[in-house]
């Protein structure tokens, strides 16, 4: 066949994904390395739990694939949408530095349509850690579609321990046979979620360790290791709303790092993982192999009798294993409701100041306990409330709803009116009411923020573009004299934490990010009611140097709908991933277009 007769093989949308990904690239290989991932986002059919329903994949992979890069390293993600409504893919822990153009949230992004294409662009800018990516909109996460984030440390910066033998990435997370439309369905209707039917682990449902709760027939993973080697191992709980307990049956797991800071190193026999958390852990293989091991993920605070079926249980293998696992599941805390236990083991996680991260000062160089704070906010949520007949949830009596036009582009366009700067510092004492109000952040200020749970279930907050300091959380109400038990020297840094029900937890943050940042709980029920907010940090200079502009490709929607071009229906995405560093990436990318142009 002649060259003409075969230029038709790559569909025209591909070789168009392809070359807009090229010029992306051509605007920052002169500096950092580049990758590069073509993803397609779909429905599969699984049965986690023995029971086959619609999962949320990403090139046909749940949980889906991992971006494994340096720090300081350009990424770029090609998303095709085949699934049947909107979706944003959200980077949890990446801090977007000068860009929350990126950052997949409705705030600063209108959602992919259906049918439609976007290219993600950003820099893993001075960080490195575990973190997870997730669809952030509609639900979604409940029928997965997340996946891992690692970024690692440069050569030349020195890491505090030794180069472990491997590394291991292991999802949590609760899970209902309902997929995420029928869970939102339910929560329209004012209805609970109710307790789910059961705990995954990497995707999949618990191995057999008791004939009456598990059924016969369910995939389990299995965690295959060599005996006297140590592996680092990253737990991210992914789940919809329940905090988990997470232990390997008789292996010490070495805490060493959370969400981008190394800590003080420390063994647990168990830890509590809460929404949205990640963490990891040093574990070395120093058992003998009379049996496999097992792997156990278990609800918190919930009646452990009526819960027992919602537990994940995975397989520890060594190599030279002589048998399969058998007998109870390795004890979990000794009183299920006991949230102390889990507020002090909290507390023991610090930060390791001692240690360099992403650059090459050590953590501790900078002092946050010497800052003066310029803004303080105390956000307290409460049960769920009805505002105009629905069923809400609140910080400070706000329930937020999302503009149709996301907030960062309304400043852009200078479209006045859709949202208000009006965020109370204080909870307030008038009826809650639904609205889209804000933080007003002030740029390159020093904002402590206290959040109070009010409720009855554990919370976990989360902040996109910064890390934040952990430095204080104890039962009751927060007051002024709570700043005496602060830790102003080693609280951990990280971007995510939880808050016990009765409970406060307080947070420093510096504000040197500007952009217009999602402050939101991780829990999906009291998110999708309207548990969140967002914090706007402005240059009031608006130089180019504090913030990147739009990108060219950027999605209009309501009230700037009229700027945005039709795109053509793609098919669904098959290009490989690609990953290239700065010396080969545009040699390789021009090679592959024009491989699949004209082969």
């Amino acid at each position: 066949m002649g060259m003409a007769g075969r230029r038709s093989a790559m569909p025209a949308g591909a070789v168009l994904r392809l070359v807009w990904a090229l010029a992306l690239v051509g605007t920052c290989m002169a500096a950092d390395p580049v990758v590069y991932f073509d993803w397609d986002v779909s429905y599969i059919t699984a049965a986690p739990l023995g029971v086959k329903q619609q999962v949320i994949a990403i090139n046909g992979q749940f949980p889906g694939p991992t971006i494994n890069v340096t720090t300081n390293y350009n990424v770029i993600v090609n998303v095709q949408n085949d699934l049947d409504e909107p979706v944003l893919i959200t980077w949890d822990g990446i801090q977007q530095r000068k860009n929350s153009w990126q950052d997949g949230v409705l705030g600063t992004t209108c959602p992919i349509p259906s049918g439609w294409n976007w290219t993600y662009q950003f820099q893993v800018k001075d960080q490195i850690g575990s973190f997870f990516y997730f669809p952030s909109i509609n639900f979604q996460r409940a029928s997965g579609g997340y996946g891992g984030i690692i970024v690692n440390n440069r050569e030349v910066i020195a890491v505090p321990f030794g180069k472990p033998d491997g590394d291991i990435t292991i999802f949590i997370g609760d899970w209902y046979n309902r997929d995420h439309k029928d869970l939102r369905k339910a929560l329209d209707n004012g209805k609970d979620l109710g307790m789910p039917d059961g705990v995954l682990i990497n995707g999949k449902g618990p191995y057999r360790f008791n004939k009456t709760l598990v059924p016969d027939g369910i995939e389990y993973e299995t965690i295959n290791v060599h005996p006297g080697r140590t592996y680092r191992i990253r737990v991210h709980n992914v789940g919809v709303s329940t905090s988990l307990n997470f232990r390997i049956q008789n292996h010490n797991m070495l805490l060493v790092e959370t969400e981008g800071s190394y800590t003080v190193q420390q063994n647990y026999t168990n830890l509590d993982i809460h929404m949205g958390q990640s963490y990891s852990f040093l574990v070395t293989m120093d058992q003998n192999a009379s049996s496999d091991y097992y792997i156990v993920a278990s609800a918190r605070f919930v009646n452990e009798s009526l819960w027992r079926r919602v537990t994940g249980v995975a397989i520890l293998h060594y190599t030279n294993s002589k048998g399969k696992a058998s007998g109870p599941l390795p004890d979990s805390p000794n009183d299920q409701f006991d949230k102390t236990f889990s507020m002090n083991q909290a507390r023991s996680i610090r930060w390791n100041v001692s240690a360099g991260a992403a650059r090459p000062n050590p953590q501790g160089s900078f002092r946050y306990g010497s800052i003066n704070v310029t803004q303080v906010y105390v956000l307290r949520n409460k049960p769920p409330v009805v505002i105009n007949g629905k069923k809400r949830t609140t910080l400070n009596g706000i329930s937020y709803t999302p503009p149709a036009t996301p907030m960062r582009l309304a400043d852009q366009f200078d479209e006045k009116g859709v949202y208000t700067l009006d965020f109370p510092t204080r909870p307030l004492t008038r009826p809650s009411r639904v609205g889209s109000s804000i933080i007003n952040g002030t740029f390159r200020g020093f904002m402590e923020i206290i959040f109070q749970n009010n409720d009855t279930k554990v919370q976990s907050y989360h902040i996109d573009g910064y890390a934040f300091f952990v430095v204080g959380m104890d039962f009751g109400e927060w007051t002024e004299n709570s700043r005496g038990t602060y830790n102003k020297w080693d609280g951990v840094a990280r971007c995510t934490t939880q808050v016990f029900p009765g409970a406060w937890t307080a947070v420093l943050v510096s504000l040197d990010n500007v952009g217009i940042w999602n402050v939101r709980t991780e829990n999906l029920d009291t998110w999708y009611l309207g548990q969140e907010t967002y914090i706007r940090v402005v240059n009031p200079e608006q130089t180019n140097k504090t913030e990147l502009a739009p990108p060219n490709n950027v999605l209009y929607c309501g009230r700037l709908e009229s700027r945005q071009k039709a795109q053509a229906i793609h098919h669904k995405a098959s290009a490989p991933a690609i990953v290239h560093g700065r010396s080969n990436i545009f040699t390789s990318l021009v090679l592959f277009i024009a491989t699949a142009i004209f082969l």
